[in-house]
């Protein structure tokens, strides 16, 4: 990636750079979004504006709503679609970016970079008969869950705007238009490196490794082989990340290698939801009608993708061929007990232990049986092992549940932590909140139907402060009626 002088901050605080236009041609294009006929800022983040060395006041007037419909650019921005393929739901397609636009990479104020897209801003070459367009319902689902998830510590993509276009957009029924702006880390994906190998480019190959090196992970350049360390880095964080998914209740709906990002953040938020009562075999996409996504399968279908990536990765890790697969297949068999560990130890911080004992796993495999059985709230069963009393689930007695509290205890004692250590232990990693799916669909009907802002303002306001157990909300931690047919959907 080319060093360049940095030019001082545009009207707003933009200062954008272009690394990914070094990359060969092959991997972009250059469009311009299509102006929409009334831009209108709904949703703004004035801290994460702030973060970005942006200047909230400036944006939130003159330009600021242009720019985040795609009507005016930025200084310096230099519109592009990014070219990537992927593994849908197991089959392999050539994709792109089909109504997203790259404007370029902010510098914050610590010389991090971070991509500026917008996500609705119009056709691009890859739009493949799609209107390039997008609704307010998903654009603000993404802005609401990015955020609730980076609250929770949740490695992913952000949120800075959502702005509505003052057009229709068609799906099953008319819609408002909106233009979402997502901040990422960068959207590299599993399938940015399996558009080049399906091009047969090699070089086009290792330019994009080098590149990822160069970005995500600077100290592996210099390393003896650093594809092979490139390559194992990127599957360290997918590990620690689907566990930390799984930690949370969290089901992402659509883990296509397109949606897998090579710096580890979660992104594209479509179908996705949280789980109220815990079954492995929750899913939400309105789509995946055989449960490839369901939670329960997140850590296999990610193991899975990374396999592709490795397919992608080959030429770069040997040259001889037999060499180079029996080399990706060793740092692919790590996965499964990678995640394992970054499970177990999550799952032990919710338990409020520190030390490791060889029947923990078991201790929370019993607990999530009953979970399963009495269809148990997965966060509100946490929260209530975090305040010392009774899951909701089990109100009378339960002897089932006490004999599993005797063990808890008896492993507590021997952690060598006090009652009040160890459940300040699980507050920091038991939320109080997550966005409850009957709360989400509540404020995104008010938002786009009655231009009532007021649900989702307050939403906002509990679900990125998860962790304040000190708050009684309960019209926030109560689960909504079971619902088996409920599902989201992508928004194309």
């Amino acid at each position: 990636m080319s060093e360049r002088k940095e030019d001082a901050a545009g009207i707003g605080g933009w200062r954008l750079m272009h690394t990914y236009t070094d990359l060969p041609p092959l991997f972009y294009t250059d469009v311009a979004p299509t102006p929409v006929r009334e831009p209108r800022l709904v949703a703004f983040n004035r801290p994460l504006a702030a973060e970005l060395g942006l200047e909230p006041a400036a944006l939130e007037r003159g330009d600021g709503p242009a720019i985040f419909a795609g009507n005016a650019l930025p200084d310096g921005a230099r519109p592009i679609a990014q070219a990537y393929a992927g593994h849908q739901y197991g089959h392999f397609t050539a994709l792109g970016d089909g109504r997203a636009i790259l404007l370029g990479e902010q510098v914050a104020p610590g010389g991090a970079r971070f991509d500026i897209q917008l996500k609705g801003s119009g056709q691009t070459r890859f739009s493949r008969r799609g209107d390039g367009r997008a609704a307010l319902g998903p654009m603000l689902r993404e802005y609401l869950i990015s955020e609730a998830m980076y609250a929770l510590g949740i490695p992913t993509t952000r949120s800075l705007a959502v702005t509505t276009t003052g057009e229709a957009v068609y799906r099953e029924q008319p819609q408002q238009g909106a233009v979402l702006t997502r901040v990422a880390a960068s959207h590299i994906r599993v399938g940015t490196v399996q558009w080049a190998a399906a091009h047969e480019d090699r070089a086009a190959v290792r330019a994009l490794a080098d590149y990822t090196l160069a970005r995500h992970y600077p100290d592996l350049a210099r390393v003896p082989e650093p594809y092979l360390a490139l390559f194992e880095a990127i599957l360290a964080r997918q590990a620690s990340l689907v566990a930390r998914w799984q930690l949370v209740g969290f089901v992402h709906g659509v883990m296509n290698t397109d949606n897998m990002a090579l710096s580890g953040e979660t992104i594209d938020y479509g179908p996705c939801a949280f789980m109220d009562a815990y079954d492995p075999a929750t899913v939400f996409s309105s789509i995946d009608a055989h449960g490839r996504y369901a939670y329960g399968n997140q850590p296999g279908i990610a193991h899975w993708n990374l396999a592709r990536l490795a397919e992608a990765m080959l030429p770069l890790f040997d040259a001889d061929g037999d060499r180079a697969v029996a080399r990706a297949t060793a740092v692919l068999d790590r996965f499964p007990a990678l995640f394992e560990e970054r499970w177990l130890d999550g799952m032990r911080a919710k338990l409020g232990l520190v030390t490791e004992e060889p029947g923990d796993r078991q201790l929370a495999d019993d607990l999530l049986a009953w979970m399963l059985r009495r269809s148990a709230d997965f966060t509100n069963t946490f929260r209530a092992l975090a305040a010392g009393v009774r899951p909701a689930q089990s109100a009378s007695p339960d002897p089932e549940l006490d004999a599993w509290h005797d063990r808890l205890d008896l492993r507590r004692a021997r952690d060598g932590r006090s009652p009040a250590e160890a459940r300040a232990l699980m507050r920091r990693h038991n939320p109080a909140f997550i966005p409850r799916n009957h709360k989400v669909e509540a404020a995104l009907a008010a938002a786009g139907d009655r231009d009532d802002w007021s649900e989702l303002t307050r939403l906002l306001d509990v679900v990125t402060a998860p962790y304040d157990h000190d708050r009684d909300l309960p019209e926030f931690s109560a689960p909504g009626e079971p619902d088996p047919r409920y599902r989201t959907f992508c928004g194309t």
